[in-house]
């Protein structure tokens, strides 16, 4: 039987739906518009002395860090579903949640608790699905274009924040609860088109191979690969894929603690996955996002807020695209430290510059100088260069790497972990950085800065280069004991194994049938 050329239309269609990412950006946008519309204000503020109803910064920060604390909780959470259930069916549950969530918030009256309560619940779910969603891509996906799919996941979250940024400016004007309800009430429609995928999402053919399913298995990787099921394709795949987790499986089941153990180097990769999402949190674009109306007024510009976090998500948006791109091309670890050093240098250019050029906060716009107008303007081009070099390089990639690195024993606990470590690093700097920032101002972009230095000797001492990689050939990378950078050089030899292996089971069967030929003539 001739070979059939294999064909991904299956596996990226299956993988653009999966990475239907933009119901978790879209989730985490939408809030920060709805703040500051009146209505909003009206139902789930205060009183104050002049009779003007307000949202207190404790009542603003209960209602944006419940979703934090709910992300962290549901990353963590589905390292039990995605083993128990199986991934398909982790996806599937932890929609279900999100999309409860987002039912309690959009009923609300005047409850800040039941907004509040809302808002955990759905936070539960884009935790969880943040971390399920690269662990199903990494291992649905062909491994030529597994970075390029992992990266479209954080575009689609991009485009999500995005999104919600345009619906918050099109309904802020909208008087009565229609000007909250409609952009919080739309994340119903992402949560049905991600539970509609029990119709037809396939389990990952790895975790089928893990428990014991071999012909489901075979099934899916012949849908996946576009090739009948008898191909010579499936088989050697299949072969490759046990062999793999045959040997990353010696030693019974896993628990949280090997995540860390010294057996193949699994307490540095699960070490570099938290790494990788610490410093991405410490990157300082979010703080552009946080105070970037204050910096664009200073410059002497009349956007309102919403506009300014449109024209942000915008840049968001295009830096992402060519990622897709560079992702395979460059590879994970160049992408990494070309980001670093490019952001670097905008933290602390528009660091030192609004420092000491900037007018101080609520400057009336007829007061300011040339000084620090020219300041301001500077201090914006910089603010959007490091916003679009996050979008290209330190935005995707470390979701990337988290979705590759690990083996099957313990790939969902080690990327709950580092899907975690964003959770909560992201609540940390929402919380905190309001504080610095009041005693210190720009100059808290220095502190990125050390970070993004601080990153760039990480990714050169510890991160390997993955690109091209199988998630087996991954696996035996870090078995070899290659130095990081010299890993870009690194050849794998389990293909080879795998592949000589099912040669000779194939010579075996060969001869086996010659030999009963031989036996029946003789007889004969």
């Amino acid at each position: 039987m001739a070979r059939a050329i294999p064909t991904n239309r299956y596996a990226i269609q299956l993988a653009i739906f999966i990475a239907f990412g933009f119901l978790f950006g879209y989730d985490i946008g939408v809030i920060s518009g709805c703040l500051i519309m009146p209505d909003f204000i009206r139902r789930f503020g205060e009183v104050g002395p002049d009779g003007q109803f307000f949202l207190s910064s404790s009542r603003q920060s209960i209602i944006t860090s419940l979703l934090s604390a709910g992300t962290f909780v549901g990353a963590l959470g589905q390292a039990f579903t995605s083993d128990r259930f199986g991934r398909r069916g982790s996806i599937l549950i932890w929609s279900g949640i999100f999309t409860v969530g987002v039912i309690i918030q959009t009923a609300t009256e005047f409850s800040i608790a039941q907004i509040t309560v809302g808002r955990f619940f759905a936070g539960l779910g884009v935790g969880a699905l943040s971390a399920i969603v690269p662990l199903y891509n990494g291992e649905t996906a062909p491994k030529a274009l597994r970075g390029t799919l992992l990266v479209l996941y954080q575009l689609q979250i991009i485009v999500g924040i995005f999104l919600s940024y345009i619906i918050d400016l099109a309904t802020h004007r909208i008087n009565g609860s229609a000007s909250w309800r409609v952009p919080v009430g739309l994340q119903l429609a992402w949560g049905l088109i991600m539970l509609s995928g029990i119709f037809f999402l396939p389990e990952s053919p790895r975790h089928l191979l893990g428990t014991g399913r071999r012909e489901e298995a075979r099934t899916v990787i012949a849908s996946l690969n576009g090739v009948p099921l008898e191909d010579t394709l499936v088989d050697e795949v299949v072969d490759e894929l046990e062999y793999g987790i045959r040997a990353e499986n010696e030693g019974g089941k896993a628990t949280w603690a090997e995540c860390f153990s010294t057996r193949n180097n699994l307490w540095k990769r699960t070490g570099n996955g938290m790494m990788l999402q610490f410093i991405q949190q410490l990157n300082g674009q979010n703080f552009y996002y946080y105070y970037g109306d204050t910096f664009f007024q200073s410059a002497g510009t009349s956007l309102d807020p919403y506009v300014i976090q449109v024209i942000l998500g915008a840049v968001s948006v295009i830096g992402t695209i060519p990622a897709l791109y560079l992702i395979e091309s460059w590879g994970r670890r160049r992408s990494l430290l070309t980001g670093s050093l490019l952001e670097a240098a905008c933290s602390i250019i528009a660091g030192l510059v609004g420092h000491f050029t900037l007018a101080p906060p609520l400057t009336p716009k007829d007061q300011l100088t040339v000084r620090n107008k020219r300041g301001g303007d500077t201090l914006i081009a910089f603010a959007v260069l490091h916003v679009f070099s996050f979008s290209i390089f330190w935005g995707p990639t470390p979701w990337v790497y988290l979705g590759e690195s690990f083996p099957l024993r313990v790939r969902p606990k080690s990327i709950a972990l580092g899907s975690a470590t964003n959770w909560l690093w992201n609540f940390l700097l929402s919380f905190f950085s309001p504080r610095i920032a009041a005693k210190i101002g720009p100059l808290i972009l220095l502190i990125f800065f050390g970070m993004l230095l601080f990153g760039y000797v990480y990714v050169y001492l510890f991160i390997p280069e993955t690109k091209g990689l199988s998630l087996e050939e991954v696996d035996e990378m870090y078995r070899s004991g290659v130095k990081p950078w010299n890993s870009p050089g690194w050849r794998p030899h389990l293909s080879e194994e795998a592949h000589q292996a099912h040669e000779a089971q194939k010579k075996g069967a060969t001869e086996s049938v010659h030999e009963v030929q031989e036996k029946r003539s003789s007889e004969a």
